[in-house]
């Protein structure tokens, strides 16, 4: 394999838990364990391989962060994002973060993917934490990018719709009650990621684009119980598509 020092790849992608089926594609150069980097934290969730991979994608030049980690387990905001600034020192310039989520719209059903327009960040945290970093987040998620994202998936014969997504701490799922609230609230999708990264990016200069594959129905809204074997499954099974669309978003450029 070539010398991952020597590469400079512009995209960054950051799989949630169960797209591990995205790295089919990915023609590999390079592969450097989290624990090698030094101050890297390494996730102990199941679904999220402590990784990243160098390679093409797409005829692009790639890193794909097979896992992150979380606040809940533990780690700060600034732990948690530290892989978004590894990246951006090795020149990523564009970051497509993922994630698996609950729906609380009835319009986006489990088994669908979510394209982020906006977020919540109801973590009561931030990686700018420590700094006057003032930061406009106005337009956190690229319109270039989620243009190029839609077109692309018109191209696959598909609507990829929009929508807000609210970040929270977990590791517990949402009660009915919470969900009510992020309901009116105006969130359309709901998970324990994602939102720390894209502000760390957002602050770095990076171009952002999120995307949500719903995995169920959040408390209240369905009626099955929730378990994150259960998230793994539907996540594997739609990560051809959202594969698919990768492929075809990347070869725009």
């Amino acid at each position: 394999m070539t010398d991952w020092r020597s590469l400079q790849p512009e995209w960054g992608i950051v799989l949630g838990s169960g797209l591990a089926p995205v790295m089919e594609d990915v023609e590999r150069e390079a592969v450097v364990r989290f624990r090698e980097i030094e101050g890297m934290p390494v996730s102990r969730v199941p679904g999220h391989a402590p990784n990243f991979v160098f390679g093409k994608l797409a005829g692009q030049s790639v890193i794909v962060a097979q896992g992150r980690v979380h606040l809940y387990e533990g780690w700060s905001a600034t732990e948690v994002t530290a892989g978004v600034r590894w990246m951006a020192e090795r020149g990523v310039r564009r970051l497509i973060l993922t994630n698996a989520a609950g729906t609380l719209n009835r319009d986006l059903p489990p088994g669908s993917w979510m394209m982020l327009r906006d977020h919540l960040n109801l973590t009561a945290t931030s990686p700018l934490v420590g700094a006057p970093q003032f930061i406009d987040m106005g337009a956190v998620y690229s319109k270039a990018l989620r243009e190029r994202f839609a077109n692309a998936a018109r191209a696959e014969g598909w609507v990829l719709r929009g929508g807000v997504y609210a970040a929270v701490l977990g590791p517990q799922y949402e009660t009915p009650a919470e969900v009510r609230m992020l309901r009116t609230l105006g969130a359309d999708a709901v998970g324990m990621s994602t939102v720390l990264e894209a502000i760390q990016a957002h602050a770095l200069g990076i171009e952002v684009a999120g995307f949500s594959c719903l995995t169920n129905y959040a408390a209240g809204i369905g009626t099955e119980s929730l378990a994150h074997d259960d998230v793994l499954q539907m996540s594997s099974r739609a990560a051809g598509r959202f594969a698919s669309l990768l492929r075809r978003a990347l070869a725009y450029s």
